[in-house]
């Protein structure tokens, strides 16, 4: 356990950060898989729909470097190109 006061401070926001960012990085995975099975039924209207939510989503945590950029911009390209299979 950390001894200064500083350090204790750091403690604590690193476990606050941790938390969030795996709530994020969940977050991103589960609307991946939502859009990807709105795809899978046809949905073109839903998928365009969670496909934006995604690309938000991505783009946020790629900007807080959760994600690298070029992993976000892998996501969203894949996304896209499973949508614009449906047409």
């Amino acid at each position: 356990m950390a001894n200064h006061k500083s350090s204790i401070k750091r403690s604590r926001q690193t476990v606050t950060r941790t938390a969030r960012n795996n709530a994020d990085k969940s977050r991103i995975k589960t609307l991946r898989k939502k859009t990807l099975a709105a795809v899978a039924e046809g949905n073109k209207e839903a998928a365009a729909a969670s496909s934006r939510e995604l690309s938000s989503a991505v783009d946020k945590a790629a900007k807080r470097n959760l994600l690298h950029k070029n992993q976000a911009a892998n996501l969203k390209s894949k996304t896209a190109k499973a949508i614009a299979k449906l047409s």
